[in-house]
């Protein structure tokens, strides 16, 4: 079976969403036998490149990593702190990509994911070139998602991406959704048929991150082995609302031995760290992000998680970042929507706190509830790490795998 993915972000890129797809198409190749392509972008992040390349070209690059077969379409790399520069991104990409997806090798399956949100189209393409069936995996629902965008707002853009969305979803044999409010989302929002549409979430490795001594080398390094530390971890963007988390510092700031550390880099971080330059505040720490290698243990250095979600954005996006919270054993303070994928889950399996979004005091009187209710805290961790095991990276590769089989195997059976 041969599967061609289509996404900006793949390996070596950091952000979760092309860490999560590398993971998908790694196991997909090494455990199943599949042959997989990647129409990807060119790489956003500096890490260290493990690729053989074979055909360099104008508009795109073959290369090959572990077994993953990726054209590496090219495209503009302007920073993306302004609109402009990551609108240039997308759109150098998804042209790039149009003419790169036309010369793949017939595959049986197409997979396009929503990064960036009109990636489905060069997907869409392909699928009429090859006569393969077009599966759109939806990390993000746009134009919805865009209202974080705090440098650009259009109603011309948002009507052209709810067009798209629905035009695809039309086309697609089958649409995947992160939880049941995305899947709602789809089906009322865009017009999908809810006999296609079906959910399988995220993942984390429960192998790679698991329950770990708190005193460990990178508590050590940092300097947290001895404090109570609320971590967030991951992308530092404009979907969290992370100037509350650092409000809520300055409500805890009579707690000395108490820290905020935010795990990660992102768009967002120059102006939270003006923000707690501002507020003069000496418990929040700022710490670069960390390789896959290392996470155990920095998620092990932390007591308490914190996963936030501005207002508005239950369903049209999902926090990746719990999945390896979960893993790690640790519990949470979920500043979400009650409608939200993260507040479903914690409370079927009771493993953290959820609070409004949004409100500083009710974020920093959650945290207390667990620093001064340890017994709490502890049994919080282990219904998080039971959790964990519902979603594993293998159980949820295998939702793929058969999900793909099933696509390839109905029009046949029809036939």
């Amino acid at each position: 079976m041969h599967i061609a993915f289509f996404n900006r972000s793949f390996y070596p890129d950091i952000a979760a969403t092309g860490q999560l797809l590398t993971e998908l198409c790694e196991d997909l190749v090494q455990v199943y036998g599949c042959r997989v392509s990647v129409v990807a972008g060119v790489p956003l992040s500096s890490a260290s490149h493990s690729f053989t390349h074979t055909q360099p070209g104008w508009l795109f690059d073959r290369e090959h990593y572990r077994g993953v077969d990726i054209l590496r379409a090219r495209g503009t790399r302007f920073p993306k702190q302004h609109v402009l520069g990551r609108g240039c991104n997308y759109l150098s990409y998804f042209l790039s990509a149009c003419y790169a997806g036309l010369r793949l090798q017939p595959p049986d399956v197409i997979v396009a994911l929503t990064d960036p949100p009109i990636i489905g189209l060069a997907a869409y393409l392909a699928s009429r070139r090859f006569g393969a069936p077009l599966i759109i995996s939806y990390r993000d629902i746009f134009p919805e998602a865009a209202w974080i965008l705090e440098d650009f707002q259009s109603p011309v853009v948002n009507h052209a991406l709810q067009r798209i969305n629905c035009f695809l979803v039309q086309k697609s044999s089958r649409l995947i959704a992160l939880g049941d409010t995305m899947r709602q989302r789809l089906i009322e929002g865009k017009g999908a048929d809810p006999a296609k549409t079906v959910v399988i979430p995220d993942w984390a490795d429960c192998e790679a991150i698991a329950p770990s001594p708190k005193r460990n080398a990178f508590a050590l390094e940092h300097d947290l082995a001895d404090a109570f530390v609320i971590m967030h971890a991951g992308n530092i963007g404009l979907s969290q609302g992370l100037e509350t988390l650092i409000e809520a510092a300055v409500h805890l700031q009579v707690w000395p031995d108490i820290r905020i550390v935010l795990v990660g880099d992102g768009v967002k971080k120059p102006a939270l760290q003006e923000q707690v330059r501002h507020l003069g505040l000496s418990n929040v720490r700022f710490i670069p992000f960390q390789p896959k290698e290392s996470l155990r243990h920095s998620y092990a250095s932390a007591d308490v998680f914190v996963i936030s979600l501005k207002q508005g954005l239950a369903g049209y996006i999902v926090p990746s970042k719990l999945y390896s919270i979960l893993a790690a054993g640790r519990p949470y303070v979920a500043a979400v929507e009650p409608d939200c994928e993260v507040t479903a889950i914690t409370q079927q399996y009771g493993c953290g706190l959820c609070i409004e979004p949004g409100h500083a005091q009710g974020l920093a009187e959650a945290i207390l509830r667990l620093y001064h209710n340890r017994t709490l805290a502890q049994r919080l961790g282990q219904n998080a790490r039971r959790a964990a095991l519902a979603f594993d990276r293998r159980r949820h590769v295998r939702a793929y795998y058969d999900l793909f089989q099933t696509d390839i195997e109905e029009p046949r059976l029809a036939a």
